[in-house]
């Protein structure tokens, strides 16, 4: 009999809740200090930075911040006598007990704690004012972690979680505004690992490591014009601290199939080098299936197919890197560093098609086993240099990368025709074809820095790349016993691509005004050639990409920015490609070789209040918008996706980001995002074309805290329909529900997550377009059930490795890594 996963799941559960409850009964060493902080007009003051110190020497233990409601919390306090401070920059500091934490006494509630203006003036001494630890900079949010008792006893996710518009789920997946697919970069250079992976790695990152955290909404131009997707980028401090640290990461999962995960994650300093490195690897068997229900019209006749297909999917993937820095002095720095991944799998795909000349009637049908498999590796060198020149800032970075991508996938379609009795109708067909595929990288940049003076600073970099790309496309047909090629659906593409660019960034700061200016020029030579078509593409072009961005602080609580960026998307070296790819007989795609890149121009007004409450108004215009295509060939009687520039989009879209603490222990994360996408092209299947729709997206995570080293949280998430170019989408809808729980210091953790704990995810797809009539209905095995366990272990005050931003990033992204 197969198990019932609700009843495996909550019985667990039980278990995990039970051994809790056990286990923080014998926990008496444990204590917690709370109390609310307000401000002199006895309002509640939130983000004041509450300090746990050592009464003995005064050293900090642990820090937080306050909620909304001024309240805070120190949690897990081992015995001990200790003191609280409370701080705000403008305000003066207070101190507050000893405080004695015992089996007789382990908590203490210090009430109302009011702050009074520190009015002291210093004559003849210039005073410095310390960073707030949150700051709206021209271009980005910016936390200050460095010197902030927030990064005491917590870790880089921890911090992330208490950042403003931030979301984190229970899997780790990191929302920045309600935006998902948010590029996180250490130091500037891009991660390139999963949502799980890098779940990982952040755990395993102390906050004490940490200098600062900015949230770039809106990218400047320092950053490469491609891509709009927002960026959290984790700044880490200069290391002065010794030893080894890491951890190690095991995991199981079942939904229809079992999974397997783990990792193991090392870091080594000294005084002069810092080693690094890290492997992860997975194991999935996963299952998908794909319904098409459709009509193919024609001036005479109508066809009817409806389509069956069930997919079993097994892939193994694994991801490493490492690398070295070595300090030449205080001022000087050079590294190396590596990444690599390994993918490879197989699917096992079985259609039906029943084919009639009315509804629900079968006239034929076609049954076809399509398996196939594929392997893709990748690795990425960087050297690196940074050198700063003087104390004032002035600062010069130097990278060089090279990348290879190696791809190829073997697919095979056997086919078997029969008619409406069940019975052979025509000999089978047999064909299959190969895509062997090689990209190749070559990148550097330098960037430097100036302070003009201390309101003033100068920006300035160069950039290169050359990319190589070999694309080629083998279709052979079974006849005659043996494999034959056919050379009219046989094609090699090759592409050639170099991009120079130049920016420049100056920033002012006035007293309550802060404006950057920005510029950068990418000049892009591209040649696309279709050896077998003797079809050649070649493209020149300059494009100057400004960027504007204003900040203006209206009151202590209030404050409003402005933002304009123009960017740049260019295709992916894969949909360039004008081979055909078969899906089945009877559904493929195929790239476009004229595809051309796509410009927008955003616009982002904002306001914050209290540093909580975030809304966000942004609009956009895109020219040449790049988009898939499912359309019909009546003539075939074949349904294909095809890569094209549709003419113009118009985006609309707000934001709301609200972080709630309900209660002590009851925390709620709320984003809500509403916008209506406008596509346009004069020219779609011989007519204009228009599509549009208002849509919104809301999700909701709940955290409840049971107590220090146990918590339970559920998530939920709503998407009404939508509309993308040429095709609609239903309603998509989901709960997840996921338990914490911790030993040893939080050297240990377990987590037992339910992913679809209602198995409500599916998607349903039909055509914007009147003369289209088809339903896609796809269901993949969203429903999983994990456990998972991680154990970090050495120092906790050891630097990760010194990330470098590198030099070939944003083609990387553009190269496709397997399924």
């Amino acid at each position: 009999m197969k198990p019932n996963k609700y009843i495996l799941f909550l019985t667990i559960l039980a278990n995990v809740l039970m051994f809790s409850a056990a286990n923080a009964q014998t926990d008496s060493a444990i204590g917690e200090i709370s109390g609310k902080v307000l401000d002199e007009q006895q309002n509640a003051f939130p983000y004041a930075t509450v300090s746990l110190l050592n009464a003995k020497d005064s050293t900090t233990v642990k820090g937080t911040l306050t909620a909304d409601n001024g309240t805070y919390q120190l949690k897990e306090i081992k015995q001990g006598n200790y003191l609280i401070a409370i701080y705000v920059v403008g305000y003066k500091k207070v101190f507050k007990g000893p405080y004695s934490i015992s089996a007789d006494k382990k908590s203490h509630n210090l009430g109302n704690v009011q702050l009074a203006t520190d009015a002291k003036e210093l004559k003849g001494v210039e005073i410095v004012k310390q960073k707030p630890l949150i700051e709206r900079q021209i271009d980005k949010t910016v936390i200050n972690v460095e010197n902030s008792a927030l990064a005491a006893g917590n870790t880089a996710l921890d911090i992330l979680q208490k950042s403003p518009g931030v979301t984190v789920d229970k899997d780790g997946k990191i929302s920045l505004k309600g935006k998902q697919g948010v590029t996180i970069m250490l130091d500037g250079k891009p991660t390139y690992l999963s949502a799980e992976q890098l779940a990982n790695l952040l755990r395993s990152t102390e906050g004490n490591a940490i200098q600062s955290i900015e949230l770039i909404t809106n990218p400047s131009a320092k950053y490469d014009a491609a891509g709009n997707s927002g960026i959290i980028n984790i700044k880490l401090k200069k290391n002065r601290n010794y030893g080894t640290n890491g951890s190690v990461l095991g995991g199981v999962g079942y939904g229809r199939y079992y999974k397997a995960n783990g990792g193991l994650n090392l870091n080594h300093r000294e005084k002069k080098i810092n080693i690094f490195g890290n492997y992860d690897y997975g194991r999935n068997k996963g299952f998908g299936s794909t319904d098409i229900r459709r009509v193919n019209n024609t001036a005479t006749d109508q066809t009817y197919f409806d389509q069956t297909n069930g997919n079993i999917r097994r892939r193994n993937n694994s991801n490493y890197k490492g690398g070295i820095d070595y300090f030449i002095n205080d001022k000087n720095t050079i590294g190396f560093a590596f990444n690599g991944y390994n993918a490879n799998g197989k699917n096992a795909s079985d259609v039906l098609t029943l084919i009639g000349d009315q509804p629900f009637k079968t006239d034929s049908s076609v049954v076809a086993q399509n398996p196939n498999k594929y392997k893709y590796t990748g690795m990425s060198y960087n050297l690196n240099y940074k050198g700063t020149i003087d104390s004032l800032g002035q600062e010069i970075t130097i990278d060089a990368d090279y990348s290879e991508h190696i791809g190829r996938q073997d697919n095979n379609f056997n086919n078997k025709y029969l008619n409406n009795l069940g019975q052979p109708a025509k000999p089978d067909y047999i064909f299959r074809n190969a895509t062997p595929s090689t990209t190749k990288i070559w990148a550097g940049k330098t960037d430097y820095t100036y302070p003009i003076n201390k309101e003033m600073k100068l920006e300035v970099g160069l950039k290169s790349s050359f990319v190589e790309t070999d694309n080629n496309f083998i279709f052979e047909n079974y006849e005659n016993n043996q494999w034959q090629n056919d050379v009219k659906r046989s094609n090699q593409f090759l592409y050639d691509e170099n991009i120079n660019a130049a920016y420049a960034n100056l920033n002012k700061k006035f007293k309550t005004t802060s404006v950057q200016l920005g510029l950068r020029a990418e000049q892009t030579n591209s040649k696309g050639n279709s050896v077998t078509e003797s079809k050649i593409v070649n493209r020149h072009y300059l494009n100057l990409f400004p960027s504007v961005f204003i900040n203006q602080e209206l009151s202590k609580d209030h404050e409003m920015g402005l933002s304009y960026s123009r960017r740049i998307d260019r295709p992916d070296y894969g949909s360039l490609n004008p081979f055909i790819y078969y899906l089945d007989l009877y559904s493929y795609r195929f790239g476009n070789p004229f595809l051309k890149p796509q410009y927008t121009n955003a616009f982002e007004l904002s306001y914050s209040y209290k540093k909580t409450l975030n809304v966000t108004f942004g609009y956009s215009h895109t020219t040449d918008v790049m988009s898939d295509v499912l359309l019909t060939d009546t003539a075939k009687k074949t349904i294909f996706i095809s890569n094209q520039n549709l003419a113009t989009q118009d985006a609309y879209n707000l934001n709301v980001s609200y972080p709630i603490q309900i209660t002590k222990w009851w925390s709620s994360n709320n984003n809500f995002t509403g916008f209506y996408n406008d596509f346009k092209t004069p020219d779609l299947l011989g007519k204009p074309f228009q599509s549009g729709r208002l849509a919104f997206n809301f999700n909701t995570t709940q955290t409840i805290t049971v107590n220090p080293t146990f918590n339970i949280e559920w998530s939920g998430f709503y998407q009404s329909k939508q509309v993308y170019g040429t095709i609609l989408i239903d309603p998509q809808y989901g709960i997840d529900l996921g338990i914490n729980k911790s030993f040893l210091d939080k050297k240990v953790n377990i987590k037992l997550a339910a992913n679809d704990l209602f198995k409500m995810q599916k998607s349903v797809i039909t055509s914007a377009l009147s003369s289209q009539n088809y339903v896609v209905n796809e269901r993949w095995e969203s429903q999983v059930f994990r456990l998972t366990c991680t154990y970090r272990f050495g120092s906790n005050d050891i630097k990760a490795a010194r990330q470098r931003s590198g030099s070939s990033e944003s083609e990387g992204r553009r190269v496709k890594s397997g399924k």
